[in-house]
């Protein structure tokens, strides 16, 4: 006598491990169950649910990270910034007494130039920033009172450190020392400016207040300051875990000064920032002798000028 066999459907075999499959059933009435649902949302569930474990501990891991952090870091970062402080500092208050005449000359300047609030030959207002003119009024200033001043321009090509670029500032050689080598001082309008970073720490920030806009002063204290800063941005850098831009590095910031491709000491011919009473003073009219035949010609027209020709 042959056996029969039945077959239970595979959903309902998979998905149903708690049923009694007595003799007394009948396996072919039951309904079969949809496997292919009930697989994809459990791999739904188990897939978020192990993104949502992740994150967790992504952030439970941060958390760590700044309740443990070692308090000889800590330490650490406090003496290097003020160390950074203090070597600015010292470094700010040295001068000499040829720096000390050309800053005032240059203050003057531009103090006369936010007072006179004028048009300058761009035509822009020097006090919206027209650097090119305010640095000819400082460079022809600098040259009335005896000082070879000049405009330079640095210039640097793109590399793998760092990409192309130009900047313009101010210099004057002295050279009135015959037994000394010539003296050469940087005139730099927005030093401050040249170091500041959006997304700077409340350190570093903090060590740029310092900065004066105006710096006048020898190459190699421009240098030092340089290299404070420039250790000060990457320090900052690494405590915000942040990459620090080729054009926040020492070697870019020392092209803009210490790489100079021009210097132009001839003046062009420009409507002077802060006029003086001879530049405001009235001219009288001038004519040739044709004007003149002109005039006897017609000697109705004499009343109109003949008290402003002046026959050369």
């Amino acid at each position: 006598m042959g056996r029969t066999t039945t077959n239970i459907p595979m959903s309902h075999r998979v998905l149903s491990p708690h049923h009694n499959y007595d003799a007394g059933h009948n396996l072919r009435d039951q309904q079969p169950v949809q496997l292919c649902g009930s697989i994809f949302g459990f791999l739904e569930e188990e897939a978020t649910m192990s993104s949502s474990e992740n994150d967790m501990d992504n952030i439970q891991q941060d958390i760590e990270d700044e309740e443990c952090e070692d308090p000889e870091d800590i330490e650490d970062k406090i003496k290097f910034w003020e160390t950074q402080h203090q070597n600015l500092h010292t470094t700010l208050v040295r001068t000499t007494s040829l720096e000390s005449k050309i800053r005032n000359i240059t203050k003057e300047v531009l103090e006369e130039v936010k007072m006179a609030e004028n048009v300058c030959s761009c035509p822009r207002s020097v006090s919206d920033g027209c650097r090119s003119c305010l640095m000819r009024e400082i460079c022809s200033r600098l040259q009335k009172s005896g000082y070879d001043s000049a405009i330079c321009k640095s210039r640097w090509k793109n590399s793998l450190d760092f990409p192309s670029g130009e900047h313009t500032f101010l210099d004057v050689i002295d050279s009135s020392n015959h037994k000394k080598d010539s003296v050469r001082v940087i005139i730099e309008l927005e030093l401050r400016g040249q170091f500041e970073m959006k997304k700077g720490s409340e350190e570093y920030n903090s060590l740029v207040c310092k900065l004066p806009d105006l710096y006048v002063g020898k190459p190699d204290r421009l240098q030092t300051i340089i290299k404070i800063l420039s250790n000060a941005a990457k320090e900052c850098m690494k405590e915000k875990k942040m990459h620090l831009g080729p054009w926040r590095k020492r070697r870019y910031m020392q092209a803009k000064w210490l790489r100079v491709a021009e210097r132009s000491t001839v003046m062009t011919t420009v409507k002077p920032l802060v006029e003086d009473e001879c530049s405001t003073r009235s001219t009288r009219a001038r004519t040739s002798m044709l004007t003149m035949d002109l005039l006897g010609d017609l000697p109705n027209m004499s009343c109109y000028y003949g008290h402003h020709v002046e026959v050369l």
